[in-house]
């Protein structure tokens, strides 16, 4: 069912040739094996749909499958097999196997909803060796040819050329029980066509922050990439991580991360630099087939509905991010998801006290991708996709195309405004909703009051006490609003508009605002102790956290001990994160 990676090359590419043409040999090959693509819990109805419906999920690997033939019978891989750096064309995807680690891998964390809400593997399966060898690129699954992604992307503004996955290897698509198509890609797993002068690995300070990021911005309600499974080895990996010159050997790991798609606004970029217009054209119609029912693939105007798509879902998820606090850190192009989900995990924060110059990423020297920039960063990214969609499109198309695009700002506003509207616990609408936040924002701003828990103890205190404006010590984010000389009138206008919440109670109010705004959030703090702790081969709490951003909103007796709704330790100020990873 596994298979090494020490398949010989000219079998590895003769199979994949006849995937391309559309043959199913690899399935057939597959159930040779051990390793089989027939599913005994199907039924006619499924079948029909094109997968099948698992009655139950399954530690047995024999029954469980990947395939790449969904992408490489319609999408062209590279015609250089071999696995060197260098300028790729005419393709959207270069063949790459994983390199394994050369010591002992560990199993450090595995999320139990993606393995069993997403791939319909029981528990279980991760005490197996076959599940390590999967998830550590030991093994490649018979019937699924590794694949890296060709894109380009504008880094900071200005056009990078290509980029590509240069650390991270798509190990095949798999549907599951309830005909989703996820793609399944390790991140960390060794070097590629695209990794220019990377080493094509990932460290374990940086794995940590993007198993356990994933897996919170889920639970937060936020679009995202999920991640299945993180694994430390002891091979060296050499970092300069906040290139200074100093130079440190840290520990290679790898995260298995799943997604529907990872095709991203720098993929379609990197054809249209390249005049490459034919496989554009191909590219897009496969990705709003795949991922995009609402786009009718006979109508002409079909990229410019893809594209109005694109940029209200984008605005959405910005809109999203700023109602938690959080920054990207790299909001590039090459970062920014055509699905509109968040990706690439890096130099990334939730925002502490409220600034809205808060920049998480060292890097960023310019501030370009600061907290408070990010709609306008959403802008720019959009804006680059339309220029790579120009030449799809005709005269009449491009104007209506320029126009969607300036709906943009209208979009992130109102959505912005509701998301807000929510986390105040209003109802319906009101003319003064935007000075009422505005205000409340410029006070969190002039009192360097904490973002998240302000709001989380606004849901928390009662209206009587808000009113007497007796603030009791346990809401340590509202006492420091409280010192701003202007608190009390904001208090005043929002108990009025409360007061207009047509058939509310104070007890309602309470418990609505309570499932917006979370209690526990993955502070850079918080990070880096369950980090710390890692380097250690201590994964307590890497656990630890991993169990309480699951459940954000609830009041939990094992995070109240950790200290996670206090105030941030005095340490935390000096934390900082870069794109060293």
């Amino acid at each position: 069912m596994f298979r090494r990676r020490g398949v010989p090359w000219l079998l590895t590419w003769v199979l994949l040739l006849i995937c391309q043409a559309g043959c199913s040999l690899l399935d057939s090959i597959g159930a040779a094996g051990s390793f089989s693509h027939v599913c005994p819990f199907s039924n006619k109805s499924n079948l029909d749909q094109g997968y099948c419906e698992r009655k139950r999920k399954t530690n047995n690997f024999s029954v469980w499958s990947l395939s790449s033939e969904s992408l490489t019978a319609t999408l062209p891989v590279d015609a250089i097999p071999e696995n060197s750096v260098r300028k790729v064309r005419d393709c959207i995807f270069s063949v790459a196997y994983p390199t394994p680690f050369i010591s002992r891998v560990v199993l450090v964390a595995v999320s139990k909803d993606v393995l069993e809400g997403i791939l319909d593997l029981d528990i279980s399966v991760k005490e197996t060796d076959d599940f390590l060898q999967l998830v550590s690129g030991g093994k490649v699954v018979l019937g699924s040819v590794p694949l890296t992604h060709r894109y380009g992307g504008h880094q900071f503004g200005s056009w990078a050329g290509q980029l590509g996955d240069g650390r991270a290897h798509l190990i095949g698509v798999y549907t599951n029980r309830y005909g989703e198509r996820w793609e399944l890609q390790l991140k960390g797993s060794g070097k590629t066509p695209y990794s220019r002068n990377g080493d094509g690995r990932a460290v374990l300070r940086s794995s940590v922050r993007e198993f356990l990021c994933s897996e919170a911005m889920h639970y937060l309600g936020i679009p995202t990439s999920r991640a299945a499974s993180l694994v430390v080895s002891n091979d060296d990996v050499w970092r300069d991580q906040f290139y200074n010159g100093s130079v440190k050997k840290e520990r290679g790991a790898i995260v298995l991360r799943v997604a529907k798609s990872w095709f991203r606004i720098g993929s379609l970029e990197i054809l249209a630099h390249s005049g490459e217009l034919d496989l554009q054209r191909t590219l897009l119609d496969f990705v709003i087939e795949k991922h995009f029912p609402s786009v009718n693939m006979n109508d002409s105007n079909r990229y410019l509905d893809f594209f109005s798509r694109v940029v209200l879902e984008t605005a959405n998820l910005i809109a999203l991010w700023m109602s938690v606090g959080f920054a990207h850190g790299v909001c590039n192009t090459d970062n920014f998801s055509l699905l509109s989900i968040t990706i690439d995990y890096g130099p990334f924060g939730f925002m502490e006290s409220y600034d809205p110059n808060f920049v998480p990423n060292t890097s960023d020297e310019e501030s370009r991708y600061k907290i408070g920039n990010q709609a306008n960063v959403g802008m720019f990214n959009l804006n680059k996709l339309l220029q790579a969609l120009k030449p799809v499109l005709d005269r009449r198309q491009k104007q209506l195309a320029f126009q969607i695009l300036e709906g943009y700002a209208e979009h992130y506003y109102t959505r912005f405004t509701e998301l807000f509207r929510a986390k105040l616990g209003l109802l319906g609408e009101s003319e003064d909703d935007n000075y009422l936040i505005a205000f409340l924002l410029k006070v969190m701003e002039d009192t360097k009051a904490d973002f998240t828990m302000a709001f989380r103890q606004l849901s928390e205190i009662t209206q009587d006490l808000l009113k007497e404006l007796r603030i009791p010590q346990e809401f340590w984010a509202l006492q420091d609003l409280a010192k701003h000389k202007f608190f009390s009138d904001w208090v005043t206008i929002y108990l009025l508009r409360l007061g207009r919440n047509m058939g509310d109670s104070d007890s309602t109010r309470r418990k609505r605002m309570t499932a917006v705004n979370p209690r526990y959030i993955l502070r850079n703090w918080m990070a880096e102790s369950a980090i710390q702790k890692a380097k250690m081969n201590d994964f307590s709490e890497v656990h630890l956290l991993q169990e309480v951003l699951q459940h954000p909103f609830q009041r939990q007796a094992a995070a109240e001990k950790a200290g996670y709704s206090l105030r941030p330790p005095s340490w935390a100020k000096d934390l900082k994160v870069s794109c060293s990873s």
